[in-house]
């Protein structure tokens, strides 16, 4: 009779030791009474209770880090698609640049051609003028 009490006693501690590791392992502490008590009653809908509890709250944290991690997934494409484009407007900046580096040189030597015609103009009506006073005398 002392070896059936004493593995029903073995077996009652083993049985108290895994439900505290449950209990742990759901976040949830009991003092020792609290575990008798749960032995006593046999209830498993404490356990499945908390558990159900923290899927469901995991299932929502997954559903909003999936949410989010979408949204950084969009949010890179976006700053990939504007760094896209800042190189292309830069491209055309630097292209644009040398165009108008090329049109301000030619701009330049057009007002020194401008100016160099009107000195020659004036050289060409003094010879002109000239040239008629020489042909009147003769």
């Amino acid at each position: 009779m002392t070896e059936y009490n004493r593995t029903q006693t073995d077996y009652r501690e083993r049985c108290k030791g895994r439900i505290q590791r449950q209990l742990e392992i759901t976040g949830r502490t009991t003092t020792n009474d609290e575990l008798e008590e749960m032995l006593e009653q046999g209830n498993p809908a404490v356990f499945t209770q908390g558990i159900i509890m923290e899927t469901q709250q995991a299932r929502q944290t997954l559903a909003d880090i999936e949410a989010r991690h979408a949204d950084i997934i969009k949010l890179k494409n976006s700053i990939r698609e504007l760094h896209d484009m800042f190189m292309d407007m830069a491209m055309l900046v630097e292209n644009q640049g040398e165009m108008i580096d090329r049109i301000e040189y030619h701009v330049e030597h057009a007002v020194d051609y401008v100016q160099t015609a009107t000195q020659d103009t004036k050289k060409a009506l003094k010879y002109q003028s000239k040239a008629r006073r020489v042909s009147q005398k003769a």
